[in-house]
């Protein structure tokens, strides 16, 4: 990059660096520009700079628009107008020129209006009538019996035949792009669930029901957790019942001690539970969109515990969570001062070894480029690779990819430009539209119009822990990753040189989890196109990261795990899921035993960190960064 990065005053401790106040090197009022490479390595018009200019009278065009552009997208949530008037242009033009198309909707949507008022009359005369039409499978709003009884059985099912027509609507139209497609099918299934008819108490019978049974009190109570709720907010503090998981007191308490921390990360060992221990160790790189404890939850529901209680000796990064000053650190700043470092102290600290590296999500994308920069350069420091729920071609990245395009991301970049960081509320957005009758519909429902409140997990108190993303990193991220693919393609550069994943040689322990919105387990697979090396495929049922945190004794929980060697041919995931054997319970045994298998003879546990190479034992886990708000 051309920009010099704002450096930060550290303070020594222990041989090593602090972190102390993060000055700039140059004053605010006259940042460095720098822009990110494109696909071919020249200069792209994204310009990064260290904070937005001031404001003497007359802005530049740029920062005017620029700012422009971040004002209405904290009134748009972030989705940029350009983008979703592009798509809703392309279809309704190409729908427009489609006289049979236009037909067959019309037809269609007599013949269903003539199915809904005879089943309504036969209903009515009290015949027995099978619905029209039946919920999308995992649709778990119309289940109970009371959508059964007139007239809420033709409220629910006149509702479930316009939204099928709308989907006939907004696909299969000839000449519209498959983004464009893709974009307007999801936009108008959102606004039709604004209108859903379980989401209004005159319409919904469970609600109307409780509301009579109670006199009105659930609505009473409902207001005053929407009270609650907005004033938790404002003020910063995190959803009702959070404060009984804190890290440090119920979360994240596996005993161990910081062993190196810098200005992004710091370093913890976890003490050992046996009295020898496998020689390798096992370095942990979670995704920094989020805490590093959502593999050390409560000590039933912790990887990283369960790991150590096997004889592992394991080291974990725990990212800091940054800020405006952070503005300039970029995806080779979180490569460098993460996984690099850690793995210069690792290698301090239990000399001799190779290590097992495993990687979550970003971080296993991260994991994934470092592993392909180490083996270009001949680094052989890694014993084998783990990639938990993490991509490495972003051609087929799920619904996330709706926004992911040139419009879209202009328009993050924007908001990033003006503050520094996308703020943590601004990403989880994005993700509760994705499942938005889950995360969004049904707490409106049960907190508000029931008036109750739902019990907190570790895991959901892990989830409204977030973390924000450096302007910089995440634009790099968002544009070299997903939207350009550099990565698979051959065109990510580390240290001015590309990396290619064919170059890692280590076996890989791949998991992809069934239910998963963010990394699609069939993008997970194509980790097995990308590399030449021995693959072992583990697909777990459960989502993102309820599949993850699945400990041993979980009563619902399967997978699947076949080993693909490169030699042996290719075999695509649909095919692999028909012939994978299916095993009953958590897949953490099955991972463990296969990091034993790739380990050594038992010896004894190293030291807490090692003082005199310049890694003491700082202090206890979890640590200071885990804490930052």
């Amino acid at each position: 990059m051309a920009a010099k990065k704002p450096s930060l005053k550290l303070a020594a401790e222990g041989g090593k660096a602090l972190p102390g106040p993060c000055v700039p090197d140059t004053p605010t009022e006259a940042p460095d520009l720098a822009r990110l490479p494109d696909v071919a390595g020249h200069q792209t018009g994204v310009e990064v700079a260290p904070s937005p200019p001031p404001l003497p009278g007359v802005l530049g065009g740029d920062a005017l628009d620029r700012m422009l552009h971040a004002g209405l997208a904290r009134m748009t949530a972030g989705i940029s107008p350009a983008a979703l008037g592009l798509a809703y242009t392309d279809w309704w033009m190409h729908l427009a020129g489609a006289p049979g198309k236009q037909a067959q909707l019309m037809q269609e949507a007599w013949s269903e209006m003539v199915r809904l008022a005879l089943s309504a009359a036969r209903t009515a005369s009290g015949q027995a009538c099978e619905p029209c039409i039946q919920p999308e499978h995992g649709d778990k709003r119309f289940q109970d019996e009371a959508w059964c009884q007139p007239p809420f059985d033709m409220i629910a099912q006149g509702f479930l035949l316009t939204q099928k027509w709308w989907q006939q609507a907004t696909t299969g139209v000839r000449g519209v792009s498959k983004h464009h497609e893709a974009v307007v099918s999801f936009a108008t299934r959102q606004l039709l669930d604004v209108f859903s008819p379980s989401n209004y108490v005159p319409t919904n019978p469970l609600l109307l029901r409780e509301t009579l049974e109670q006199g009105g009190a659930n609505l009473y109570q409902g207001w005053l957790n929407a009270l609650e709720d907005m004033e938790r907010r404002l003020t910063g503090r995190g959803p009702a019942g959070t404060e009984n998981f804190r890290p440090g007191k119920e979360l994240a308490v596996t005993p161990g001690r910081v062993v190196y921390r810098n200005e992004l990360i710091e370093l913890i060992q976890y003490s050992p539970q046996s009295g020898q221990v496998h020689p390798e160790p096992v370095l942990i790189v979670p995704a920094w969109i989020m805490k590093y404890y959502i593999l050390d939850l409560s000590p039933e529901n912790s990887l990283i515990r369960f790991l150590v209680s096997q004889g592992h000796t394991v080291f974990a990064i725990s990212w800091k969570n940054p800020g405006a000053e952070d503005r300039d650190l970029d995806m080779d700043d979180y490569r460098r001062l993460g996984v690099m470092a850690a793995l210069d102290a690792v290698g301090a600290i239990v000399p001799d070894h190779k290590v097992h590296a495993a990687g979550y999500c970003l971080g296993g994308t991260l994991l994934s480029i470092a592993a392909a920069a180490m083996a270009r350069d001949k680094d052989d420091r890694l014993k084998t690779v783990t990639l938990l729920a993490a991509q490495t071609d972003f051609t087929e990245a799920g619904e996330l990819m709706l926004f992911i395009d040139e419009s879209q991301l202009t328009y993050l970049e924007d908001i990033m430009w003006s503050q520094g960081y996308l703020d943590t509320t601004q990403m989880a957005g994005a993700f509760q539209l994705l499942r938005s009758n889950d995360l969004i519909w049904s707490r409106l429902i049960h907190d508000y119009y029931l008036g109750r409140r739902s019990n907190q997990t570790d895991l959901m108190a892990w989830n409204a822990d977030a973390t924000r993303m450096p302007y910089r990193m995440h634009s790099e991220y968002l544009r070299r990753l997903f939207l350009n693919n550099d990565l698979a393609e051959g065109r990510f550069e580390v240290e001015g040189r590309p990396v290619a994943l064919t170059d890692i040689r280590q076996p890989i322990f791949a998991v992809g989890t069934a239910k998963d919105h963010v990394a699609p387990w069939r993008s997970v697979y194509k980790i097995v196109l990308l590399t030449d090396t021995e693959v072992t495929f583990l697909l777990t049922s459960g989502g993102h990261n309820a599949g993850i945190v699945t400990p041993p004794g979980h009563p619902r929980r399967i997978y699947q795990t076949a080993r693909l060697r490169d030699h042996e041919g290719y075999i695509d995931p649909d095919r692999w899921r028909e012939s994978a054997p299916v095993h009953k319970g958590s897949w953490w045994p099955e991972w463990q035993a296969w990091l034993a298998k790739n380990s050594g003879a038992p010896v004894d546990p190293p030291q807490m960190g090692k003082a005199e190479a310049g890694y003491p034992a700082l202090e206890a886990a979890p640590g200071r960064y885990v804490l930052q708000p």
